[in-house]
């Protein structure tokens, strides 16, 4: 159970309470207008004046804000109470609401010592009318304060536990988000150390010994070719198992698109499948030879190609996008142009997105760390178009 459970049903004891004081107040004047007496049209007076007092002090922002406003409120209700308890022995049934009252707005001690002077006023007002102390007349108003000191006092005592038990849901989410936080970055800690053991336990070790091998050879020339024949022979073997080492920690850190394939194959699978899930018209041009480009560059772009693809799905509106990589002969362009909304290029925050994936910030950021650029261009109501070039230094052709 937390505050906002105990909110409702909070509310509506309180929407009782003002029932209860209306019924008791008309159930007063009522009988003092039907009933014998000279006191009829005071009796009726106090219990208006009573009922227009609570339903004030009730509706004013000031006493539910302000301590002091609230306890002159209740101290003028109490003196009306008293007034209207002495012209009629029905006025004792008011006596309850104002018990919860003085426990509501008194601290517990001072609010118990106002439930018992009221108690005690209420017994003397019944038997002063009746001439005479009978047993009605105590239990009545005694049985009443202990019902309202026990349900009060147990209330306040289920709101503590409500309240202690919400600071301790809301320290275990920290401590749950300190815990994810942690295992996060031991998590990464881990794989850097794994990846540093991958790589001094293969590579570095076939590095260091072919580089000894290379000095165990040039120690043979030029007297002794055969042995130094045989060292670069040696050499030549472990480099080669190096490079299948390094082409397996590169398998293993490229995206899955891209393991076994090729680029253009890699963005035919990521058109497909966004065509499939989003029912976007995606098509894909591949201008130019394909070559195989360095794999930094081929995970770049197909990052790129993907936030711009999920870009249009989620913002653009569009009903059709065109991928089209361009290999010319110096370099490779990935274009990505919708038919969409399109935006302000010149408002636009370049920032990470928010849903955690790849914003204009990271794209940027993605070409030019590999000596590209990236352009963006658009107008509201004109799509949008984005185009990334990289260099083409380093590639091969896609076939070997």
């Amino acid at each position: 159970m937390n505050p906002e459970s105990l909110a409702r049903p909070l509310r509506v004891l309180r929407v009782c309470l003002h029932l209860l004081v209306g019924l008791l107040l008309a159930v007063a004047a009522v009988r003092a207008v039907t009933g014998p007496g000279p006191r009829r049209a005071a009796v009726l007076a106090a219990a208006v004046a009573l009922a227009v007092v609570y339903a004030v002090g009730a509706a004013l922002p000031l006493v539910r804000r302000s301590r002091p406003a609230a306890l002159a409120w209740l101290a003028v209700l109490t003196g009306g109470w008293l007034v209207l308890l002495a012209l009629t022995p029905d006025g004792v049934w008011f006596a309850f609401p104002l018990f919860l009252l003085h426990l509501h707005l008194l601290p517990v001690r001072w609010g118990i010592v106002a439930v018992a002077a009221t108690t005690v006023a209420a017994v003397a007002g019944v038997a002063g009318h009746q001439g005479a102390l009978t047993p009605g007349a105590v239990i009545g108003p005694a049985i009443g304060a202990a019902v309202s000191v026990g349900t009060v006092l147990g209330y306040q005592a289920l709101y503590r536990e409500s309240e202690r038990r919400r600071r301790l849901i809301e320290q275990l989410r920290a401590t749950r988000t300190e815990l994810a936080a942690a295992e996060h970055a031991a998590g990464v800690l881990a794989e850097r150390e794994r990846l540093a053991r991958e790589i001094h336990d293969t590579l570095a070790q076939g590095l260091s010994s072919i580089q000894l091998l290379l000095r165990a050879a040039q120690r043979g020339f030029p007297d002794r070719l055969d042995v130094a024949a045989g060292h670069v022979e040696q050499a030549r073997r472990t480099a080669q198992d190096n490079l299948v080492e390094a082409r397996r920690f590169v398998r293993a850190l490229a995206p899955p698109g891209l393991d076994g394939a090729s680029l253009p194959a890699a963005l035919r699978r990521l058109c497909d499948a966004t065509a499939a899930a989003s029912g976007l018209a995606v098509r894909l041009r591949v201008d130019g030879t394909p070559v195989r480009l360095p794999t930094g560059h081929e995970v770049a772009l197909l990052r790129i190609a993907q936030s711009a693809l999920a870009n249009t799905v989620r913002h653009a509106g569009a009903r059709r996008a065109d991928v089209t990589l361009r290999y010319g002969g110096s370099d490779v362009v990935l274009d990505v142009v919708d038919d969409g909304c399109g935006f302000d290029v010149g408002a636009a925050v370049y920032r990470p997105g928010g849903d955690g994936g790849f914003g204009l910030a990271a794209m940027r950021a993605r070409a030019e760390e590999l000596g590209g650029s990236l352009v963006v261009e658009s107008a509201p109501g004109c799509g949008a178009r984005l185009a990334v070039g990289l260099a083409r230094a380093g590639t091969e052709a896609a076939g070997s």
